[in-house]
């Protein structure tokens, strides 16, 4: 995994590797003593940082290994763990990036519609590009090449939701492919992407712009522990 020299690092619990904060999950204490994830990295006390995704997470709850592992994070005063622990944080991760495209749409830093999206990726308007998980490969494919010669050091991202979540997260209809088109915007987008498909199972070190376009696209892997 690529790793910056100017960014924090952590300690994943569960394999000891180490890596971006950004891309790890932060646990956290309640009051009284629920392990909670903590996306924010905001909530006082002492904290423990996941860099699985949710099946090896689901996997280490099941086999008592995240217990342990938490028993030792917190000295023993983690009282209780959700059995939904992983859905519940890719519930908030997926929640933080539909919000932020929310917000990014009505400060208009987003395009829709396929043409409208290719042209932005032609012209290097498009700063970042998003994919719903059910879009054509060819047409992902097609608009990835496009921001390649456009602007070769954007990205081109799987999101892990299909279309119908996506238009109904943005309010339009039949949104497959979105662009952003603000730099600020499409840096917090990706940050928030990024993460969000790491913790789903995809590729956390790959973006389809990494990748052969003419490939087919990643849909499956393992997310490295990083820590930040």
């Amino acid at each position: 995994m690529r790793q910056s020299h100017n960014e924090p690092v952590r300690t994943c619990i569960l394999t000891r590797e180490t890596g971006e904060r950004d891309l790890l999950v932060r646990l956290a204490l309640g009051p009284d003593g629920q392990v909670m994830p903590d996306l924010g990295a905001k909530a006082p006390g002492r904290g423990a940082w996941l860099g699985v995704d949710a099946p090896a997470l689901r996997i280490a709850q099941k086999k008592g290994k995240l217990k342990g592992a938490l028993g030792r994070a917190f000295k023993g005063e983690a009282r209780s763990v959700p059995d939904d622990l992983a859905e519940i944080i890719s519930s908030e991760m997926e929640r933080r990036t539909l919000d932020g495209l929310g917000l990014e749409m009505k400060a208009g830093n987003l395009v829709f519609g396929f043409e409208r999206v290719l042209s932005a990726a032609k012209s290097g308007a498009a700063k970042l590009l998003l994919h719903a998980s059910d879009g054509a490969e060819d047409g992902t494919a097609k608009l990835t090449r496009a921001l390649q010669n456009g602007a070769p050091e954007a990205k081109s991202l799987l999101l892990p939701l299909d279309r119908a979540a996506l238009s109904m997260a943005l309010g339009q209809g039949n949104v497959v492919h979105v662009a952003v088109t603000n730099a600020g915007a499409a840096s917090r987008i990706e940050a928030a992407a990024r993460r969000w498909r790491a913790f789903s199972g995809l590729d956390g070190t790959n973006s389809v712009s990494e990748t052969d376009a003419s490939e087919e696209l990643p849909v499956s892997g393992r997310a490295k522990g990083v820590e930040g």
